[in-house]
């Protein structure tokens, strides 16, 4: 796909995403299910990420429709590889519920909760950030709270593609396209 072609698809999929994209992604600091801080995007070890952000319980749900086909398609390495696997990708996946204001007592809630009913395997791309949401609603353009926003980083922490919305193979595409195209 042509950069003017990935131009188009953003003006078309996530307009009010466009103007983040060129920007270095604001500092994240969050915890990991097992209480391991990771900070986007000083820890993204000079690899592309992936990062899924969410604060309400809609756009949470959204988030959650991302977890399996994007672990499928950056995150996956079976032990056998069959014709159709595809490895090309070494990325950090990052899905980050944001607990804000009243809402930041429920992030202990949310983490025990992840241990109960989310495979293991997500364990290590589940962020949740407790803290100050105006930062970044200002820095990364959240203007609706009931769906979850997705940026692409390249290896500077530099935002390359953003789109938003619950999960489909074309808003997939168009993250693998951003990746291949840099």
């Amino acid at each position: 796909m042509t950069r003017s072609i990935l131009i188009l698809f953003f003006l078309t999929c996530s307009f009010s995403l466009v103007a983040q994209v060129g920007t270095t992604f604001p500092q994240l600091a969050a915890e990991t299910v097992n209480n391991d801080v990771i900070t986007i995007p000083d820890d993204s070890g000079g690899k592309f990420t992936l990062v899924g952000m969410a604060y309400s319980k809609k756009s949470e749900d959204d988030l959650n429709t991302w977890f399996s086909p994007v672990y499928q398609k950056f995150v996956y390495k079976p032990e056998k590889p069959g014709l159709f696997d595809s490895f090309g990708y070494d990325v950090n996946v990052y899905f980050v519920p944001m607990f804000t204001g009243v809402k930041s007592a429920a992030q202990s809630t949310a983490k025990k909760k992840a241990l109960d009913k989310v495979d293991s395997r997500l364990f290590p791309h589940i962020l949740f950030y407790k803290g100050e949401l105006k930062k970044y609603k200002d820095a990364l353009d959240f203007e609706k709270k009931d769906i979850p926003y997705f940026f692409v980083l390249d290896k500077d922490g530099v935002i390359i593609y953003a789109t938003s919305g619950a999960f489909s193979e074309t808003k997939l595409d168009a993250i693998e396209e951003a990746m291949d195209d840099f």
